[in-house]
């Protein structure tokens, strides 16, 4: 197999994407393995790839692809949210375009140019995932609104309201003047903005005395029916029993009293719009009072606004404050910063509105969704979420189900007119609710017809609440072999701003119809912000496109910029150079392969100590740093896994394994050398793999090949183009994950100091102009009572360029020296030496050890802490003092032979 010069992301990556898609290596079905599974957050089927999807789902694909590697039969299920708001507003500026206007369109006719639109446009996102690496069963690929998914919902919603959970009502609502659809509160984004509070004066009815109220909504005085004052408020005691005229309406209304007021903010006397605010709302209730609705649904005045009926509800606010200012009932002005409530999806300010709505309960199920949480059954990564999560589920109110669209899955909520009564049948389909009707009203019903279904659709969060049980049909067969063999779900991988909207929402679902949680784990990701801490948007500009990325650094660059600097929950502070860097180093390990496969191997020769030891150590330096990530990967340390295996590779690997080994000019290796150094590079490799899935596909296949050519079947020429062959059908991603092994710590420290004493000589040989070809003598005076470990020797005379290692009891005369923990190396050097400027860096140095002793002597000193502390802690700080001491000593020395 030929290597080229130079690694090429984009035909290594379209070509190893389309060989795991022709092998469905992705697909999963029951088998006798233990599942892995996890669903994907659905992204809007208006979407396209940003810099937050990204970051989730190179998340999501490094833990399905090492749990392929590990065994499990590991299922990814990808899918679209149907967003009802978002993919409604797009078919109707469609529309607009071709000049129709969705109110001249019968709701069939809408909903053909809605899946038209749907089929043409939606789902760009999967397959830009694709470029990613996603590993997803593309053959389970769900939406929302599919069959199933349309079926499972609807059953959820006469379940429950056949259960008494969901019930219609007239309640406030939060209303979206612009999608023309009420909101939930969590789909509410409150945004600080600097407003006015406008002081309007309220005369006593009868007399010529008024009093002043402070609002910063001026055009809802139209639908003011009461003012409400603090029954202890001193000022205002002489106006018990009196009514008020509203300015500008004239409309005399009651004073009342209530402790609700607060008396510091304006002048302790409110304004009550029972009908446009939900506290105002609450108190009309309280006292029966009238409530004015005043707008219509999108945001303008109706003919309850008298003389502004049609203006936009802003453009009231200055006309009316224009007139009541001309007609002397205004005291005064006041700029004033307040929260704002503006709706998620269209960013239009919130209008609280009066509407018959449907809701969910949630005083049954968000107690169940709380306890699982709070005993651990799902955990947290990070676990602070938790507090969030507590405190939402503990103040939660009802859920607000409907939303007045057509694009959605419409209430099965018929209605019938019975002796001049609306009756209300909830059945899944309109012929089950006819038979009910029949059943209950007989003869009343002749055809289904005469039934009126609901107009609304449920909320896109009431179908993506299912998405974890919907997706294996769970719902319509509660019993079927793919919900008990994949449910509950193992991870999921979310944004930490979607944890009301969809996590606690799942937990209930999971909890009302599986009686078990539907994932394991969550794993909330942060925020993608840019070099200025600023989040990624497209309003800003300064989110790159990530296909671009790709494009420019390879998808194993981009994820792995990404992942270095995503720590769970933290945000994630973007930079570009970060993919230069993942792209540098897909570069460096396409170097090495290419020093590999450019030794020449015998077979004659065999293995030297040096090498055996090199690869010895290599082994023990895995095993050790696997044991590390093993638990990185139990505690979602997902970024800390990937740089201790990137160091493993670069440094270890890459800068002393193969340089270690590496043969002299046209000098062969020994073939049971380059086998174990081939198995090295090949577990290395399955390590990377869930990070940077198609360069280590490439250059897994590059090495096995490379093993098959030249150890295992190199005199065999028909075995070994069998070999060859069946290696071509073979992947990376179904080997199994390398495990961390027993390993000992003793050649490892031996290794470190050997590398330490590689490191000094090189040091020397800079600092003193000494040539790398020049051999030299290095003397190693150990540890008084310490027996050296010479096993690295040959390989410090290699790569330190030393003639020899000669161990001695006693300092050397006239040798540059340097300090390896309590170590001390002398190197005799035939050049002129600055002795002024070696004992200046020596006293430096003595200094900083004089100081760190002091620093020592300080805590040994102190009673409390030696009688108290641990007496594991008060060792080490002893062995630290022991050690200082040492090194002081031999500092001294050092100087005193200098001088």
């Amino acid at each position: 197999m030929e290597i080229a010069s130079k690694y090429d992301p984009r035909s290594v990556e379209d070509k190893w994407y389309r060989f795991w898609l022709e092998k469905k290596l992705f697909h999963s079905e029951p088998d006798n393995r233990h599942p892995y599974t996890v669903v994907i957050p659905p992204p809007n089927v208006t979407g396209v790839l940003h810099m937050g999807h990204m970051l989730n789902n190179t998340i999501q694909d490094v833990l399905v692809r090492r749990a392929r590697m590990m065994g499990k039969n590991a299922c990814w299920v990808p899918g679209t949210d149907h967003a009802s708001i978002a993919t409604e507003a797009k078919v109707v500026n469609m529309l607009k375009e071709r000049g129709i206007d969705k109110r001249d369109l019968e709701r069939d006719e809408f909903m053909k140019y809605a899946w038209e639109w749907k089929e043409e446009h939606g789902g760009i996102i999967l397959k830009q995932l694709r470029k990613l690496g996603a590993s997803c069963d593309w053959d389970r690929t769900a939406f929302t609104m599919d069959p199933i998914r349309y079926e499972s919902v609807i059953r959820v919603f006469v379940d429950l309201y056949n259960k008494g959970l969901i019930y219609r009502g007239v309640r406030m609502v939060n209303w979206d003047p612009k999608a023309l659809t009420a909101v939930s509160d969590e789909e509410v984004i409150y945004k600080e903005s600097h407003s006015k509070l406008f002081y309007l004066r309220y005369f006593v009815e009868g007399e010529d005395k008024y009093i002043v109220v402070a609002t910063t909504r001026p055009e809802t005085i139209l639908g003011d029916t009461a003012v409400c004052v603090h029954p202890e408020d001193e000022r205002y005691q002489w106006l018990k029993g009196k009514r008020v005229v509203v300015p500008g309406v004239n409309r005399p209304v009651p004073i009342i009293m209530d402790e609700y007021v607060d008396r510091e903010f304006g002048t302790g006397a409110l304004k009550i719009t029972p009908a446009h605010d939900i506290n105002d709302y609450n108190l009309g209730m309280k006292y029966g009072l009238e409530s004015i609705d005043i707008f219509n649904d999108d945001g303008t005045l109706n003919e309850r606004g008298m003389q502004y009926a049609g203006m936009d509800r802003f453009a009231c606010r200055k006309a009316i404050m224009k007139d009541l200012d001309e007609a002397g009932l205004v005291e005064k002005v006041e700029d004033y910063v307040n929260k704002v409530g503006h709706s998620e999806r269209t960013d239009a300010v919130i209008e609280p509105k009066l509407s018959a709505q449907w809701f969910l309960k949630m005083s049954d199920l968000a107690p169940r969704a709380l306890k699982v949480v709070e005993d651990n059954d799902i955990q947290f990564h990070p676990e602070k979420f938790k507090n969030i999560y507590r405190h939402w589920l503990e103040n939660i109110k009802d859920w607000c189900i409907s939303r007045q669209l057509w694009w959605g899955q419409r209430i099965p909520a018929y209605y019938l007119t019975v002796d001049g009564k609306r009756e209300t049948i909830v059945a899944v389909t309109r012929e089950e609710a006819y038979e009910q009707a029949c059943k209950q009203f007989p003869g009343v019903v002749t055809n289904p017809d005469q039934l009126e279904q609901d107009e609304d659709v449920l909320d896109t969060w009431f179908s993506s609440w299912l998405w974890p049980i919907s997706l294996f049909d769970g719902i319509r067969n509660p019993d079927n072999e793919e919900i008990r063999y994949y449910y509950p779900t193992d991870d999921l991988i979310t944004a930490p701003d979607i944890i009301f909207f969809w996590v606690a929402r799942m937990i209930m679902a999971g909890e009302e119809y599986r009686k078990a949680v539907p994932f394991r784990h969550v794993y909330f990701t942060g925020i993608v912000r840019d070099k200025l801490g600023r989040k990624m948007s497209k309003s800003l500009g300064n989110s790159p496109d990530p296909i671009s990325l790709i494009e420019q650094y390879g998808a194993d660059g981009v994820r792995m910029g990404m992942l270095l600097t995503a720590p769970a929950g933290n945000d994630l502070p973007f930079d570009e150079s970060i993919c230069e860097q993942g792209r540098n180093f897909a570069n460096k390990i396409w170097n090495a392969l290419r020093l590999v496969k450019g030794w020449s191997v015998s077979d004659e020769l065999a293995q030297n100590d040096d090498n055996r030891v090199s690869v010895e150590w290599m082994e023990q330096r895995m095993a050790c740093v696997l044991e590390s990530i093993e638990k990185d990967f139990e505690n979602y340390r997902l970024s800390e896994a990937l740089m201790k295996t990137y160091k493993l590779v670069w440094d270890d690997f890459c800068s002393w394994f193969l340089e270690m080994l590496k043969p002299a000019y046209g000098t062969p290796i020994d073939s049971e050398t380059y086998g174990s150094t081939l198995a090295i590079f090949e577990r290395l490799m399955c390590m990377l793999h869930p990070f940077m899935p198609f360069v280590t596909e490439e250059i897994w296949h590059a090495l096995i090949d490379c093993r098959a050519e030249n150890v295992d079947f190199k005199n065999d020429a028909a075995k070994l183009q069998a070999v060859l062959a069946l290696n071509a059908q073979q992947s990376i991603m179904i080997q199994h994950m390398p495990v961390s092994v027993f390993y000992d710590p003793r050649t490892l420290e031996a290794f470190d100091v050997a590398r330490e004493m590689i490191a000094g000589v090189r040091n020397l040989r800079n600092s003193k102009g000494l040539s790398p070809k020049e051999s030299l003598e290095l003397f190693v005076k150990p540890e008084s009572g310490h027996t050296p470990d010479t096993r690295f020797d040959g390989i410090v005379i290699k790569l330190a360029n030393v003639k020899q290692i000669s161990y001695v009891d006693d300092k050397v005369d006239g040798a540059i020296s340097f300090m390896i923990g309590t170590t001390e190396c002398f190197v005799p050097v035939s050049t002129n030496i600055d002795k002024e400027a070696e004992i200046k860096k020596l006293e430096e140095k003595l200094k900083y050890a004089e100081g760190f002793l002091a620093s020592v002597m300080k805590k040994l000193s102190n009673e409390k802490f030696v009688n108290g502390a641990p007496e594991k802690v008060v060792a080490v700080e002893r062995q630290k003092k022991a050690d200082a001491e040492q090194k002081i000593a031999a500092i001294k020395a050092q100087i005193a032979s200098l001088q």
